[in-house]
C-alpha cells in the first residue's frame, strides 16, 4: 500500500492508459451487460422530459401491441457511451471528445431486457496533433438479437 506522501492522483487509473498508435483497426471492447429496469426508465425519462406513453403506460402499450414498456431509442443508445467500457479508460486523458454518432435501431428492446454493448475500432486517422478514432457500435440483447447498429468518431490526443 502506498505511504501518504506518494499517492499521486493523476496517476489513479483503473487500466494502463494507451496511446493513439497503440490501437489496432478491428480491437473490440466490450461494455458491461445491463438489464433495463424501471429505475432506468424513470431516470430517461426525468432526464430527457419524453413522456410519452408509449415508454410508461403499460395499458396503452398493450393496446398498441407491445408485450411492456418500450425502450426510448435513445435510451439505447446511450448504453453505448464509451465511458461505460474500458477504452475511455485506457484512452484516459488522450480521449478529447465525441464528434460524430450514427445509428439505427433494428429491434425493441423492453423494460426487463438485459442489452450487450460492443464497439470495434474501423478508423485510425491521425492529423498533427490529434487523430480521429471511429468505433461500429452493436448491441445486443440477451436473445442473441442485434438491436442496434452505428458508428461513432472521437477526437483523440496523439
Amino acid at each position: 500500500m502506498a505511504k501518504k506522501n506518494e499517492f499521486e492522483p493523476s496517476k489513479h487509473s483503473i487500466l494502463p492508459q494507451q496511446s493513439f498508435k497503440d490501437f489496432e483497426l478491428g480491437e473490440k471492447f466490450f461494455a458491461p451487460s445491463r438489464t433495463m429496469t424501471e429505475g432506468i426508465f424513470a431516470a430517461f425519462q426525468a432526464a430527457s422530459g419524453d413522456n410519452h406513453p408509449i415508454h410508461y403506460d403499460r395499458n396503452y402499450l398493450a393496446e398498441v401491441g407491445h408485450p411492456d414498456l418500450l425502450a426510448h431509442g435513445f435510451m439505447t443508445l446511450i448504453q453505448a457511451a464509451i465511458g461505460a467500457s474500458p477504452l475511455a479508460h485506457i484512452l484516459g486523458k488522450n480521449l478529447i471528445g465525441f464528434v460524430e454518432q450514427s445509428c439505427k435501431f433494428l429491434k425493441p428492446v423492453y423494460c426487463g431486457d438485459t442489452i450487450y454493448p460492443i464497439f470495434e475500432i474501423n478508423e485510425l486517422s491521425p492529423n498533427n496533433s490529434t487523430g480521429i478514432m471511429g468505433l461500429d457500435i452493436e448491441i445486443y440483447n440477451q436473445n442473441k438479437q442485434l438491436v442496434l447498429k452505428g458508428i461513432q468518431r472521437y477526437l483523440i490526443k496523439l
